[in-house]
């Protein structure tokens, strides 16, 4: 089997496509600042157990606003991420307005935004990603 389980909770299911090589992240429900930091901080761990540098962050399960979470996202986390390694992140739009704001305000927090691409459907993302080496 080429997807390996990470971590799950109600608010977050993390796996590693290792045919495709990308660590997936699923978001569930709504979100509040803790459960961001908290998933966000697995999804580093998952890159750096794995040695996986490319994340697709699935937010099309997201409900509701986030955006308590958004700076902290675009000015801390980012950068680490960075900093461990990230290639390329795609990042799938929630069809909640108030979760695509919130992702749109994380974006405007962030330095640097190379690799970073946000997507309306989880195909257009898993395309993007196949497109680049791993």
């Amino acid at each position: 089997m080429s997807i390996t389980a990470i971590f799950q909770d109600t608010y977050i299911s993390i796996t590693y496509d290792q045919k495709q090589q990308y660590i997936n992240a699923d978001w569930i429900g709504f979100q509040t600042k803790q459960s961001v930091q908290d998933g966000c901080e697995r999804i580093l761990e998952a890159m750096a157990e794995f040695h996986c540098y490319k994340v697709l962050n699935d937010n099309t399960h997201v409900e509701g606003i986030w955006s308590s979470a958004a700076e902290w996202v675009g000015s801390d986390w980012f950068p680490r991420m960075r900093q461990a390694g990230m290639v390329s992140f795609a990042w799938v739009y929630s069809p909640s307005m108030f979760s695509r704001l919130s992702t749109d305000k994380s974006l405007r927090f962030t330095y640097d935004t190379t690799g970073i691409e946000v997507f309306d459907s989880i195909g257009e993302a898993q395309r993007w990603l196949a497109a680049i080496p791993a």
